[in-house]
């Protein structure tokens, strides 16, 4: 017998979420929105990081957005595959009621526990020459050689380059900015690309920059990416 899938009845809102107990945490993920889909027919993936957490819902950081009632699937580095379904957005972020058995949300109940012990003691240090981190805004605008502007969302930021997801999809050896960073396009992966900037920022500098909008950025899809009526 398939084992029940438990909701915590009809989706809340933003406000009330953050009233609610729940573990203010930065998890690294990946999502896929129905009816996204890249110039090959395939569901497009986005890279998106957790805010606010509980067993039943969070918030996530997304470069694309949706629509409330959207269902979709979620993958985070220290939680695993979700399902659920956008009950609330804001700019820039929505919250993701999780459809889960009960034993998953006690699982996961466990496991926000252990992470919110071990914020506690930040006595990780990554061994690479340029330490990859999360600016204090995860949100920015990308600008083109050309003039266009898209937003784009910062997955991971090192003095060297930045990781980003954005409805754009540019190819490898792309010149563009990100904020105020020039720099260009070295990898792309499910998820995003990686650019390379042209020169190594101090830490000070580089927050301030990555973070800044150059312009409005273009709300409309990128040529390469289309989305079809449900």
């Amino acid at each position: 017998m398939t084992e029940r899938i438990f909701l915590r009845g009809p989706g809340v809102s933003v406000e009330r979420f953050l009233k609610q107990r729940a573990v203010s945490i930065a998890v690294d993920g990946s999502y896929t929105l129905p009816n996204w889909y890249d110039c090959e027919g395939r569901l497009r993936t986005f890279a998106c990081r957790t805010t606010r957490v509980s067993p039943f819902r969070m918030i996530v950081d997304v470069p694309v957005v949706g629509k409330v009632g959207d269902r979709l699937s979620s993958y985070f580095r220290d939680f695993g595959k979700f399902s659920g379904s956008i009950s609330d957005t804001m700019d820039g972020s929505f919250l993701l009621e999780l459809e889960m058995t009960r034993p998953q949300r006690e699982r996961l109940a466990d496991k926000l526990t252990w992470l919110e012990k071990k914020q506690a003691d930040p006595s990780m240090a990554e061994a690479r020459q340029h330490p990859r981190f999360h600016p204090p805004s995860s949100h920015t605008t990308l600008t083109l050689a050309d003039g266009n502007t898209h937003s784009c969302f910062i997955i991971d930021l090192s003095l060297s380059g930045v990781a980003v997801s954005s409805e754009l999809q540019p190819l490898v050896g792309t010149p563009l900015a990100i904020g105020g960073c020039v720099g260009r396009v070295i990898r792309v992966f499910h998820s995003g690309f990686a650019v390379q900037f042209v020169e190594e920022y101090r830490l000070s500098d580089l927050t301030r920059l990555v973070s800044r909008e150059l312009a409005p950025a273009r709300t409309s899809q990128p040529d390469n990416a289309e989305e079809v009526p449900a």
